[in-house]
């Protein structure tokens, strides 16, 4: 089984006559751009066509740019030190820049439009991107003069684009010291993080305690980077008239403050129950003052849950089978096809993403597969967004973008899925360990995301008045850990580098990027409640619902299944999921 990404089906190489043929027709394109959008701004014509025209143009362009960029940047997720991506990273980057003045002026004359929905309804195209025009219209409101626009774009590339470029350097190369089986050994970082999983505790502990001490190789510079990315969003926000980066995170998600609220007060509610299940964990494992940061992923039970790569694909496969054939033949095409870069490696960035390939209909995925249960799950977490992008195949690209926090429920879905289905099958150790599994996922993906909103929330208030240090940053996290994880944790031996592992908090154009993994579990699991009481009808509907997430709101997405996601009462209904499930992991030890 090939264990490496085949990106053939974009270009064969950098030096193709097609990928030059494409970058100088992005340069047509871009130029048509900026010369239509000139004239559809003063133009008298009838604004029905003027936007018909631009929607095609949009379209071509973008479909494009995705297709050079995902070339760019899926080269550089295996290889960040290649000279050959890195310049055509910055050459689009520089290239797409020079939209934003024109991007500017359009959407703020579509701001402008009177009867804009009378418009839309006189014409098939437009009423196909009737989101995605009403959605521009909203946009204007947070546009700068086009001169601005056009500034911060360039901007953008020496500043937060290039900040993020270095983090990815820097953890990439970092390599860890690390003794082991009485030899020392120098190895990526993304391979001592796999470590967390291995059966071996002395393994657990010395390579928790090598990671933490190789981040002070690099922690300074990733300290700038943080500083950097974060002081350029809030500069914008101020510029562009959000209160907060949380405020524009929550319009840009299509989201509104009382669902976030719903769901966070429901989240500290339930932490107490999280708590239990952390330090019984402890106490099976032999700590006494809680579960130390180190065995939050120690494996349970007396299972062997090894999974070769091809064992996992297997496990996939079956258990999407107990969903749908139509998922499980995803997975198995996604496989077959290459479409997956498996083992960590030097030069790699660390952790799993999905990267969906509009225009051929297909998606890369990344991972740093290990063989234990966790890395199937992981597996089928990146699969559920492959699968997302293929329920959107039909649609516009337009009108196929979905904000963060819907972007995490079909990769949850896919993980209740394949753990609900393996556990049906398993022997009585292997159940418990499933279990356990799914618990820890959730406790990560509910109380470590909580205590990662809480950073972040005070990483920005600190950044509004000055830059922080690599202490501040440290003392920050772990106070935000202290307080989801209480007394879970054994305070002695938490992780102050959080900051540094997880690259989200490097994305300028995605800040707190945290609640929507909370979001987006708690909904999948919504939804496999749901699952149950409708069975065979639900995965068409299922489909239905992942092919309307890139053209509507959050709220408005949720009524398709009959859900109302600001009612508190919706969160509470899936944490006590798994707040069952806390209590089957007690009761089994008891």
């Amino acid at each position: 089984m090939e264990l490496n990404w085949s990106l053939k089906e974009l270009y064969s190489s950098f030096e193709c006559n097609e990928f030059k043929e494409d970058l100088n027709k992005l340069d047509e394109l871009i130029e048509n751009f900026i010369t239509t959008t000139n004239n559809i701004i003063d133009s008298t014509d009838s604004p029905d066509k003027l936007l018909e025209n631009f929607i095609s143009m949009n379209i071509e362009l973008k479909t494009l740019a995705r297709k050079l960029g995902s070339m760019v940047h899926l080269t550089l997720s295996v290889d960040t030190k290649n000279s050959t991506a890195l310049k055509y990273d910055d050459i689009l980057s520089s290239k797409i820049s020079n939209l934003a003045e024109s991007e500017a002026k359009i959407t703020k004359w579509i701001g402008n439009l009177k009867d804009l929905d009378k418009i839309i309804q006189g014409s098939r195209l437009l009423s196909e991107h009737n989101f995605f025009l009403k959605e521009k219209a909203k946009n204007a409101k947070y546009m700068l003069s086009d001169k601005e626009e056009a500034i911060i774009a360039k901007m953008k590339n020496t500043g937060s684009d290039a900040w993020c470029k270095l983090k990815n350097v820097l953890t990439s190369g970092l390599m860890v010291d690390i003794e082991l089986y009485g030899e020392n050994k120098q190895l990526p970082l993304s391979m001592i993080r796999n470590m967390a999983y291995d059966a071996d505790s002395t393994i657990r502990r010395k390579a928790y305690d090598a990671e933490i001490k190789a981040y002070e190789k690099i922690h300074d510079g990733m300290a700038a980077a943080i500083n950097g990315i974060k002081g350029e969003v809030i500069t914008l926000c101020d510029m562009r008239g959000f209160p907060s980066p949380l405020d524009k995170t929550l319009f840009n998600s299509r989201m509104d403050r009382k669902i976030l609220d719903s769901m966070l007060d429901a989240i500290k509610e339930y932490l107490p129950i999280f708590r239990k299940y952390l330090k019984r964990k402890g106490e099976l494992l032999g700590h006494k003052n809680g579960l130390p940061f180190y065995d939050l992923f120690a494996p349970m039970g007396n299972a062997d849950m090894t999974y070769t790569y091809e064992d996992g694909c297997k496990c996939v496969i079956d258990n999407f089978r107990t969903f749908s054939d139509d998922l499980a033949d995803f997975a198995k095409n996604a496989m077959e096809k290459s479409w997956i870069d498996v083992l960590p490696k030097e030069g790699k960035v660390g952790g799993a993403f999905c990267s969906r390939l509009p225009h051929v209909g297909e998606s890369r995925v990344l991972l740093n597969y290990g063989n234990a249960f966790s890395d199937v799950v992981t597996l089928s977490h990146e699969l559920g967004h492959g699968y997302h992008g293929y329920c959107l195949n039909n649609e516009s690209i337009l009108n196929a973008h979905y904000p963060m926090p819907i972007a995490e429920t079909a990769s949850n879905f896919c993980e209740t899925i394949v753990k609900k289905a393996a556990i049906k099958t398993a022997t009585k150790d292997e159940a418990f360990s499933i279990l356990e599994t799914e618990i820890s996922d959730c406790t990560q993906v509910i109380v470590d995301i909580y205590s990662r909103f809480l950073f972040e929330s005070e990483l920005f208030k600190i950044r509004k008045e000055r830059s922080l240090s690599v202490k501040d940053l440290n003392e920050i996290m772990i106070n935000a850990q202290k307080e989801a994880y209480g007394d879970g944790l054994d305070s002695n031996f938490l992780h102050p580098y959080m900051w540094a592992c997880k690259t989200h908090y490097y994305y300028a154009e995605n800040n707190f990027y945290n609640f929507p993994y909370a979001f987006g579990q708690l909904f999948a699991k919504g939804l496999y409640a749901e699952y149950l009481k409708r069975g065979d009808s639900f995965p068409e509907q299922y489909k239905t619902l992942l092919s309307a997430t890139g053209k509507n709101s959050l709220s408005d997405i949720a009524k398709i299944m009959n859900i109302d996601i600001s009612a508190k009462d919706f969160w509470i209904t899936s944490l006590k999921m798994i707040e069952e499930d806390i209590n089957l992991f007690l009761k089994y030890n008891s």
